[in-house]
């Protein structure tokens, strides 16, 4: 049986393999301080934030000493909790911020100023922890902090643009946690962003920030947000200097500190490559910082993949090219729909006519925007299938609706919630 023959079961298993090389079981126990280590310090205080906050801390516990003094708390995304017994597991709101994850984050600010010099902050970092771990200053009320970040997140805005605003409105993010602490600082990070920027994963609850409230101000008027007003004269006031700015690179609190990446994109591309290598169908990894519209991005790959088709470069069928990284998706209509199915209702449009063109996109969280499904899988006979059901591809593009184009394929992927997130995950095969 050629390899081509089950392409199906090839994507499906590609991005298992990329969800398998960030999963925190298997990257996390080696990064760990071992025995000795852990002698040189009082007590330990685990925290923590993101989709994969709570099985990070499943990790910590199972590979702690019993012996060894450990408590904390970590906040993830509902339906994202993980049995835990000596750290606390708290669900909160995202990608909208809720009280529940106020609520959490002012408990990991406390308890981490209770911390002495003897001690150790373990901070468990990955994607979502900047909704999730919203603290917001005291003159921003949590009602206007969830309103912003509504605009933001409709408003095409990329996560690192989004991110400078939370940072410039949060008493945790933006390094704010390090400072807040006496304590040495290890913080254990599982990348969702393009670039793997530490200060922007999670907000950088303990990284350097190298942007302003300027910047913030800036960036929501770029992106047409219009801030309630306690945002608005927030910012201005740290703009004119009458707040601290975020803690920068070169403070020397980051002496105590280390950010240390356990898990990215781009290592999970590299498993999903292998995947492919091993069926004899030549894998391209495009990057994991691919970024921009949806259906933007679906343009360049439908062109790339045309190429290859007609002319045979500038690679040759069989290959399968990967990506990575967050694209973003202007909401205009009603639909129901997240970046990965929209992408993939895009490229079907641009890429029709490609003969034997199968692609998968997910999201290696297992939630595609806010829907229940990772993300989706198209095939070559997709649109013709489509349209036996009456379907209108471009209407439903248009309408934000790709969700309910791939449910009536019966092309939707649903994993449900994988405790893990390393962002976007692409494949499109020309067999």
């Amino acid at each position: 049986m050629n390899a081509t023959d089950d392409l199906p079961g090839l994507l499906a298993a590609s991005f298992s393999a990329a969800v398998a090389a960030a999963d925190p079981d298997k990257v996390l126990p080696g990064q760990l301080p071992d025995r000795k280590q852990l002698q040189r310090y009082g007590r330990t205080l685990v925290v923590g934030a993101g989709k994969a906050a709570a099985s990070m801390a499943r990790a910590v516990e199972t590979h702690w000493p019993a012996d060894c003094p450990l408590s904390g708390v970590v906040v993830t995304r509902y339906g994202h909790g993980a049995p835990c017994e000596r750290i606390r597991v708290v669900e909160a709101g995202h990608p909208v911020p809720d009280e529940a994850g106020e609520a959490a984050a002012r408990s990991i600010l406390l308890e981490a100023a209770t911390l002495t010099h003897r001690d150790l902050l373990l901070v468990l970092v990955s994607g979502g922890g900047s909704s999730l771990l919203s603290l917001p200053v005291a003159e921003v009320p949590m009602s206007d902090l969830r309103a912003v970040t509504r605009q933001l997140l409709a408003s095409g805005a990329p996560i690192q643009d989004i991110n400078v605003v939370r940072k410039h409105l949060s008493q945790i993010q933006g390094g704010r946690l390090a400072q807040a602490t006496r304590a040495q600082v290890l913080a254990l990070v599982i990348s969702d962003v393009a670039g793997d920027d530490l200060s922007a994963i999670a907000s950088g609850p303990c990284a350097p920030d190298p942007s302003t409230y300027d910047d913030a101000r800036s960036l929501l008027a770029h992106w047409g947000v219009e801030a309630p007003a306690s945002v608005s004269a927030f910012l201005e006031r740290g703009a004119s200097g009458g707040v601290a700015e975020t803690p920068k690179p070169g403070d020397p609190l980051f002496s105590r500190v280390e950010n240390r990446l356990i898990a990215s994109a781009h290592r999970s591309l590299e498993a999903a490559a292998r995947v492919f290598r091993g069926a004899g169908i030549q894998p391209v990894i495009l990057g994991d910082t691919i970024t921009g519209e949806a259906r933007d991005v679906a343009q360049v790959m439908a062109a790339l993949a045309r190429e290859i088709a007609t002319h045979q470069a500038p690679f040759q069928r069989p290959v399968a090219l990967i990506s990575g990284g967050e694209c973003t998706v202007t909401v205009r209509g009603r639909g129901r729909g997240g970046r990965c199915s929209e992408f993939l209702l895009a490229l079907a449009q641009a890429g029709a006519g490609i003969e034997r063109l199968w692609a998968l996109a997910a999201d290696t969280d297992g939630i595609d925007g806010v829907e229940d499904n990772a993300g989706a899988r198209l095939a070559p006979d997709s649109l013709a299938r489509a349209r036996s059901l009456g379907l209108d591809p471009r209407r439903m593009l248009d309408d934000n609706n790709a969700y309910e184009f791939f449910s009536r394929l019966g092309d939707l992927i649903v994993t449900g919630p994988t405790l893990t997130n390393v962002n976007d995950y692409r494949a499109v095969v020309l067999a």
